[in-house]
Parts: structure tokens; C-alpha cells; sequence
């Protein structure tokens, strides 16, 4: 890291068909090994998959998706006098946006289903309504932000 000169933020080239970064984002995440066609194939099935069960826009869906399972609030431990505490600290724009991207490939992954255009779509679905694990995995790290709130004078 430069001492004095900011680091300037990549942004990743903007998806080819719905011309989002996010998109675009979520694909090299959900990317392995290097494989980014099979990656894009996999989001674009599984959000037309989407599109076809609820009959709106396959961005709309991912977008609304990822704001209710995006994080306001996080803990990050907190070394004081030989004690370490979990201090609630807000999340960034930037972080609250990949800890849903990751999020949501990792409870996509760990679903059972024939392929991962299913998983992908069902967990894409669930994050809309509000229900399923990525949504849950929200709401616990808001719990335990909650129930540390008396450390939050630990703030940094």
C-alpha cells in the first residue's frame, strides 16, 4: 500500500447485456477457476428462470434481491486491555454490496438442487421475498450488532 497516494477503486467492464457493474461483479465472483463464460451462462438461466416465475425484469429482481439482503450494520472485533469485543460498526456501500454478492453464491452453492441455475434462481427468488438463508444470514449479523451495542463507544 503507497503511503501517501490513494489507491484508485477497478471497476470491472459493465456486463454485456444489462450493462451493470454489479452484474458484472456477482459474475466474477460466482466465476471458478477462470471459466467466465460458464459463469455468465449460470446467472443469465438462472435470472431468466427468475423472470419466468415472477414475470418482472431480471435486473429488477437481482437489484431488489441484493438491497434486502445487503447489511446496514456489522461487528468487527475490538482488542481493549486484553479483551477482545465485538464492536457494531456501519458498512460502507461498497462492503454491504459484496457481502451480499457473496452471500447469495455461497447459500445458492450449498442449496440441493439439480443444477446451479436452480439453486442460483431459487436463492435469487428468496432474497426478493425476503425469506431464505441469505436473508437470514442479514438479520443475524444485525442481531449480533444489536445485542453488542454496549461496546459500540469501542468504535474506531
Amino acid at each position: 500500500m503507497p503511503r501517501r497516494a490513494k489507491i484508485k477503486k477497478r471497476l470491472p467492464a459493465p456486463d454485456p447485456v444489462y450493462q451493470s457493474q454489479d452484474i458484472a461483479k456477482f459474475i466474477n465472483c460466482l466465476m471458478t477457476r477462470g471459466k467466465k463464460t460458464v459463469a455468465e451462462g449460470i446467472f443469465y438461466g438462472a435470472l431468466d428462470k427468475a423472470e419466468a416465475k415472477l414475470g418482472k425484469p431480471g435486473i429488477e429482481i437481482f437489484n431488489k434481491a441484493l438491497e434486502n439482503i445487503t447489511p446496514m450494520i456489522e461487528v468487527k472485533p475490538r482488542r481493549v486491555g486484553g479483551a477482545t469485543y465485538q464492536v457494531p460498526v456501519e458498512v460502507t456501500k461498497e462492503r454491504g454490496r459484496a457481502l451480499a454478492l457473496r452471500w447469495v453464491i455461497k447459500y445458492s452453492r450449498d442449496r440441493n438442487g439439480k443444477s446451479m441455475i436452480d439453486q442460483l434462481s431459487a436463492e435469487l427468488l428468496d432474497a426478493y421475498n425476503n425469506t431464505g438463508s441469505s436473508v437470514k444470514k442479514k438479520e443475524d449479523t444485525h442481531k449480533m450488532a444489536d445485542a453488542n451495542r454496549a461496546f459500540a463507544h469501542y468504535r474506531y
